[in-house]
């Protein structure tokens, strides 16, 4: 196992946490952008009003998208564990 072998794993790894989260950031970026937009046109600056929203939101992207985020974590994984005979020499 070499160190470009390692790299491409952790790469892989990395895309992977990154696909995963995706849309919950997404969604969350979206409503805070919304919410911060109407605090500039209302001008409340109600810290609570940015933050309660963004967490609802998160959370229904999470039973949304949930089922589909497990099986990217479940493939990639099965991958891992099915050819771990390569890595391991």
């Amino acid at each position: 196992m070499d160190a470009d072998f390692v790299i491409g794993l952790a790469g892989k790894a990395v895309y992977t946490v990154l696909k995963a989260s995706a849309p919950m950031l997404a969604i969350g970026l979206a409503v805070g952008l919304v919410i911060s937009i109407f605090q500039a046109m209302t001008h409340i600056q109600e810290q609570t009003l940015a933050f309660v929203p963004k967490i609802v939101a998160v959370l229904a992207s999470v039973l949304i998208f949930g089922p589909w985020v497990l099986n990217t974590l479940v493939d990639f994984t099965y991958n891992l564990l099915n050819n771990l005979y390569k890595y391991i020499g």
